[in-house]
């Protein structure tokens, strides 16, 4: 018998490492926040929105890993940025470090592009530190490895703890949100295939040093969930890709789209069900703006 073990539960999950609900769009197991501890120093990976950071510090105080002493930024999305000045501002009497890649550093500055793509209205966020490939952050000991995992965006970046054997990724390989329900990570403004390519076969290349992958959407993923979405990776972004453009052609209506991509590739996904239908038709609204900017349509 084969086990498997998706983490999608809030709290401690390793012996350093937290896993929090960041809520989202006000939805449960929209966005995972994670929080690595070592000997008193914490660094938070990404931030969710702006309106959800109350709940968020909540749950930090309810773990006892209240304050945050750095915070990752695994690439300049608005969902995964939006929240660093609520939580500076809620937490004004301790000096937050704002980490992100070097490639980031201008979006984060400039948010007028992104806010324009996602329609979001993120405010400039200015000191923050660059991070360069293969750099080491020391949590007081404990070593992280940043890495280079563009391809989703050309800032994205990944951090890789050694010693507990897992690997925050971000939106760079998959959005998998139960086992019945993922998406592909090809979104604008500036998704690169080639480089995405790349990152899978990074990634694979770590597979015996891994244990687990812990997804910005969502949770975290071990055991045989793990190997398969290794093993799955090109081919799912290729089935995907291929079919929304042979869909596009056929019907451009998002709605369509959607049902498609249901009917195809999450069919035991209750997400229509449930009626989500307009958020999967903006996800192909994204995925059909990024394929344009690419040149795929």
């Amino acid at each position: 018998m084969i086990y498997l073990v998706f983490i999608n539960k809030e709290g401690k999950f390793n012996e350093n490492t937290w896993l929090i609900d960041g809520n989202l769009f006000g939805g449960k197991g929209n966005l995972s926040i994670y929080v690595i501890e070592n000997n008193g120093i914490r660094i938070m990976i990404d931030t969710s929105e702006k309106a959800t950071v109350p709940k968020i510090i909540e749950k930090l105080k309810e773990f006892k890993i209240y304050p945050i002493h750095k915070i990752f930024l695994t690439h300049s999305h608005f969902d995964h940025v939006d929240g660093v000045h609520e939580l500076q501002k809620l937490m004004r009497d301790t000096k937050i470090e704002i980490l992100a890649s070097e490639n980031a550093i201008e979006n984060l500055k400039n948010p007028d592009n992104m806010n324009e793509v996602f329609a979001a209205k993120m405010e400039p966020i200015k000191d923050v530190i660059p991070l360069k490939d293969n750099e080491i952050i020391d949590l007081n000991g404990l070593e992280l490895k940043v890495l280079n995992f563009f391809g989703h965006t050309m800032d994205c970046i990944a951090l890789f703890d050694k010693k507990h054997k897992n690997i925050f990724t971000g939106d760079a390989i998959i959005d998998k949100s139960s086992i019945y329900y993922f998406q592909p990570t090809f979104m604008p403004p500036d998704f690169h295939e080639a480089e995405l390519i790349k990152t899978f076969q990074r990634l694979r290349n770590m597979k015996d040093e891994l244990t687990s992958i812990s997804l910005a959407h969502y949770g975290v993923w071990t055991d045989e969930d793990f190997n398969q979405i290794i093993n799955n990776m090109e081919s799912l972004h290729f089935a995907t890709k291929d079919s929304i453009i042979k869909w596009y052609k056929e019907n451009p209506s998002y709605n369509y789209l959607a049902l498609k991509f249901h009917e195809t590739f999450t069919p035991k996904s209750k997400i229509i069900k449930y009626g989500n239908i307009g958020y999967l038709e903006r996800q192909m609204e994204f995925f059909v703006d990024s394929l344009k900017r690419s040149g795929f349509i």
